[in-house]
């Protein structure tokens, strides 16, 4: 059911609750992971056979193929014009090195270097997500890192998708591996005798691969836990009602039925409208009986607000993974987010432009971890390094200080290791 409430209506907040670790996929993580770490590569066999039905050793694991001579052109096409978008962003984002002078003529600042070898989850699933090898890989190597794993699910056939195979190449993996779920997290985590371990692991993935993640966390550095998309889209009724309807739909269709997709908007006739959109609509779409398991678990939420302020405020407490700003001067409003993945100003810029081609990364928190947690960024893959070069009167100007907090500390050989230089 589509429910329409005004805001500090109790099911407001009942909406926000989103549970990003199901006890289910914790348990089922816990369980694999062990086995990965014990048994190598004969437990990701074992797993792959038994979630993703194919019988595979572990000579197969890594993928070889790459004649990409049956794919259509126009397909070619935008997958080359999504890359070379998103790698454009990726390396306009890469922070600087930058420096400072201290005061007695020493310098100090930060610098950059990329991972040696990290490992990207690619979601198949209901849909081969072509786009996610872009929007992962192209930032690892916009970072500089030399050896890019990417992992995959490819089903029963044990072949992975062309589009998104083409995809892996074009934007840089180095070793491709058809293993996918909570097994693919252990191999690149753990190492294997066919696949070495990462240093981190990037990317989108179901509940189970989220908890899988958050349980090899110390083992190798990971990007974000993200669960099932989600959407809220504010909107002051300047834009069509039918684009509100498609762009909470957009976000709907994904396939997990916890997608979440909630609009704000300022009257009770509007969002009258906007539901009877969304449910024309939907009997159109491909994945109609999909995007009815999300409606039919409350998935879709409109909320009416006083006025603008007042609904951004409710996007703010939902803190969603993409948030659409609907609004006349967007921009304006757009200063007030707090809790938000990404940003869509303006009514020409569908969430869609951000998962396909616009430039940053569709990899983003979800679950209302953008209170807490940012979207996936080439810096993500390098390793930030502060510096310090004193010159010997910067060190005497701070010996004092430095005697003081070793005394107040009890840690007499830091401080001694300054005093001594003057001795």
């Amino acid at each position: 059911m589509i429910r329409i409430v005004k805001n500090g209506d109790k099911r407001v907040e009942k909406f926000n609750a989103r549970p990003a670790f199901p006890e289910v996929a914790e348990k089922a993580a816990f369980e694999v992971l062990a086995d990965i770490r014990k048994n190598g590569d004969k437990a990701v066999a074992k797993y792959v056979r038994k979630f993703e039905g194919a019988k595979l050793k572990p000579a197969d694991f890594l993928v070889t193929d790459d004649d990409f001579s049956s794919l259509d052109k126009s397909v070619v096409k935008a997958v080359k014009d999504a890359h070379n978008r998103v790698l454009k962003f990726s390396k306009a984002s890469l922070r600087q090195a930058w420096s400072m002078s201290t005061p007695k003529g020493g310098e100090a600042g930060e610098f950059f270097s990329p991972m040696d070898r990290v490992g990207v989850y690619v979601p198949g699933g209901t849909a081969p997500l072509a786009s996610s090898s872009i929007m992962t890989v192209t930032l690892a190597k916009a970072a500089g890192v030399k050896e890019i794993v990417a992992c995959t699910p490819a089903g029963k056939t044990g072949e992975v998708n062309k589009v998104l195979l083409y995809a892996l190449k074009l934007a840089g993996a180095t070793e491709i591996y058809r293993v996918g779920g909570i097994q693919a997290i252990g191999m690149m985590a753990f190492g294997t005798k066919s696949c070495r371990k990462v240093q981190k692991i990037a990317g989108p993935g179901n509940a189970f691969v989220t908890a899988a993640k958050r349980q090899v966390y110390g083992y190798v550095a990971i990007d974000q836990v993200a669960g099932p998309s989600e959407i809220a889209v504010l909107t002051d009724g300047s834009v069509e009602p039918k684009w509100i309807a498609a762009d909470l739909l957009s976000q709907a269709e994904h396939g997990s039925g916890f997608e979440k997709s909630l609009c704000v908007c300022t009257s009770m006739s509007f969002a009258e409208e906007v539901k009877k959109e969304v449910l024309r609509q939907t009997k159109e779409l491909s994945r109609r009986e999909i995007i009815e398991r999300v409606i039919d678990k409350d998935g879709i939420l409109i909320v009416v607000a006083k006025n603008v302020k007042d609904g951004l405020e409710v996007v703010n407490r939902f803190a969603p993974e993409h948030f659409e700003i609907m609004t006349e001067n967007a921009l304006q409003v757009m200063k007030g987010v707090r809790s938000a993945g990404a940003v869509f100003a303006g009514a020409w810029t569908p969430e869609s432009a951000g998962d396909f081609v616009a430039g940053p990364s569709h990899v983003l928190p979800t679950g209302g971890a953008a209170d807490m947690f940012n979207g996936l960024t080439p810096d993500d893959f390098r390793r930030r390094h502060s510096y310090v070069a004193f010159t010997k009167e910067d060190l005497a100007q701070t010996k004092a200080t430095i005697e003081k907090f070793a005394e107040i500390e009890g840690l007499d050989a830091h401080g001694r290791a300054a005093s001594i230089r003057f001795e």
